[in-house]
């Protein structure tokens, strides 16, 4: 089988494709042949070296935290019907590695079975994104004709999140870059604005009639998440979630605390391996029946990782951008 080794923290280049023996499952293990990696903004963050104090990986590792797929073999211990079925599965016991390979190895208690009616790339899509979205949104507390601020709202989680707000009855504005990120958003039924633009914040306030948005999914972070913190209506709820822009949003707690916002971080979305997996689950369903549908912008072959993040990172892909091998559905 062949897999991906990010060889030293750094750019694209190196991510290298490395042939390696078959995994064998021992006891309690499955094989899984990977049909398609989920990726993620925060696996780009981490082969440059970010994020060390989150996440602890050492080059030479395999990047990648989850994956789709059939199961090839299994162990001793582990029930023979689990082979040939669709299943997701997050690697690395969700640490953030071991996902970018045509063969995973993984425990039997890891595996998630995939929804008939649901093909394995839509599953792989919501496998992170999915379970993150309705946590996030679960613990905003969304409530019917509330102001919601979605930052940036033309990727993955973004999308799912719009979504959700509208499931919930809020009122949205979608905060991008790029006129397709814009186009999509406005078709997602909220109100777009791209937030290179200077005024970009007036826009915001514009739309929740000078109140500011009640509640804040900052996936962002940086200079652009400082942004959408001082225009959040007194009261209100911020998640601080995201650092693709130059790590989390830095807010001073006696500033909230005289405004009244609530704030809440990353920790939030951090799972024990038992809700993770109910959350998985969850996610499954939702997207099964429909309630959340995932974007998925652009496919590369796994041989192609490096263009794949290179594409992320200049944030051209519109929605989830996923590797695949050739086996499929």
């Amino acid at each position: 089988m062949r897999h991906v080794v990010a060889t030293q923290f750094g750019e694209p280049d190196v991510l290298s494709i490395v042939d390696a023996p078959d995994p064998v499952p021992g006891p309690g293990e499955a094989v899984v042949d990977v049909a398609a990696a989920d990726t993620l903004f925060v696996d780009t963050q981490i082969r440059r070296g970010w994020g060390r104090e989150y996440f602890s990986v050492t080059p030479p590792y395999v990047p990648g935290g989850g994956i789709a797929g059939h199961v090839r073999l299994v162990g001793e211990g582990v029930d023979p019907e689990w082979v040939g079925r669709r299943v997701v599965a997050h690697t690395g016991a969700g640490g953030g590695h071991d996902g970018y390979t045509e063969q995973a190895l993984l425990s039997s208690h890891e595996l998630v079975p995939v929804p008939d009616r649901l093909d394995l790339r839509a599953a792989t899509a919501v496998l992170h994104d999915g379970v993150t979205a309705l946590g996030l949104a679960e613990r905003a507390e969304l409530m019917s004709r509330e102001w919601v601020l979605v930052l940036p709202a033309g990727g993955g989680l973004g999308i799912l999140l719009v979504q959700l707000a509208h499931a919930a009855g809020a009122q949205v504005v979608g905060a991008a870059r790029g006129a397709r990120k814009l186009d999509l958003i406005r078709q997602l039924g909220a109100d777009a604005v791209d937030y290179t633009e200077p005024d970009w914040t007036k826009r915001v306030l514009d739309a929740t009639g000078g109140t500011g948005p009640d509640v804040v999914f900052d996936g962002a972070g940086g200079e652009v998440g400082r942004a959408a913190f001082d225009i959040t209506a007194r009261g209100g709820r911020f998640s601080a979630h995201g650092g693709p822009s130059g790590g989390f949003t830095d807010i001073d707690p006696h500033d909230a605390e005289r405004r009244g916002v609530t704030v809440r971080g990353i920790d939030q979305v951090q799972y024990a391996p038992a809700d993770l997996k109910r959350m998985t689950e969850r996610a499954l369903a939702e997207a099964a029946v429909g309630r959340i549908r995932p974007v998925i912008g652009k496919t590369f072959p796994l041989e192609q990782v490096a263009a794949a993040h290179a594409t992320m990172e200049a944030r051209e892909v519109i929605g989830k951008t996923l590797l695949v091998t050739s086996r499929n559905d």
